[in-house]
């Protein structure tokens, strides 16, 4: 058996999120009947993140176990015949047999993108997160920063109701490394990357949400520290910014 690791990128629009759901559009859902029409393996592939419905990504890892001995490059071409145009394959490689794309992952880099003009082109409303109303953007731009380093993360975790007992037991701990923080302005777009060895449920978009109230004022970017020490949900005010701005930009090994 082969153990081949998939790089993807998909516009998250129209599906419920990256895990199969009974009935529902998923990209694991999608890549599985690619993979299953392709190489005749009905092998689910595992994803390094199961983002949520409506979230993007442009370099998802993904990886599955296959007996077919069709070369790497003839996979890439068939795969994105056989899947919808929003889920496109980049990449395929050999990896070693123990390699999860979950597991084996160091970082992660998302981003997420907040359209500050006036008016959203139609032709962009599906990847921003359009709000044009006042901020103090240097308060933001100061306050991301606060957030590097190890940090217990339950203020901004949601609960995830599609975790396994196992999964859970295995990360029990909500103590999460953020190498890097930052906002910057690109044009009329306010950008947050950040990049950590691993993030919680609804972090990042709780993260946004909550550095939009600093932005307002409602918060200062004093009062993260101790909305971290709180380690509770229900003590952070901030609101989770909606998905279609958020992007899986890469994994690192």
């Amino acid at each position: 058996m082969r153990n081949l690791k998939l790089t993807l990128a998909y516009d998250g629009t129209d599906f419920h999120g990256w895990q199969v759901q009974p009935g529902r559009s998923t990209i694991q859902g999608a890549l599985a009947e690619a993979l299953q029409r392709v190489t005749g393996s009905s092998s689910i592939p595992q994803g390094a993140g199961r983002t949520d419905a409506g979230v993007h990504a442009l370099g998802q890892v993904a990886s599955f176990t296959v007996a077919a001995p069709i070369p790497a490059r003839n996979l890439v071409i068939a795969l994105n015949d056989a899947l919808p145009p929003a889920i496109r394959v980049l990449s395929v490689e050999e990896v070693a047999p123990d390699f999860h794309p979950r597991v084996s992952a160091k970082r992660k880099t998302y981003r997420y993108r907040i359209l500050r003009a006036e008016l959203c082109p139609p032709f962009v409303a599906r990847y921003v997160w359009h709000h044009p109303y006042p901020l103090d953007e240097a308060a933001i731009i100061a306050a991301a920063a606060l957030l590097e380093g190890e940090h217990d993360f339950t203020s901004f975790a949601a609960v995830d109701p599609d975790r396994s007992e196992r999964l859970a037991a295995q990360e029990a701990s909500n103590l999460r490394t953020i190498y890097s923080s930052r906002f910057e302005r690109h044009n009329d777009e306010l950008i947050y990357t950040v990049t950590g060895n691993g993030f919680l449920h609804h972090m990042v978009r709780n993260l946004v949400g909550t550095f939009l109230l600093i932005g307002r004022g409602t918060l200062k970017p004093a009062d993260l520290p101790r909305i971290l020490a709180a380690r509770n949900r229900s003590a952070n005010p901030g609101a989770t910014a909606p998905p279609q701005g958020l992007y899986l930009v890469s994994v690192e090994y």
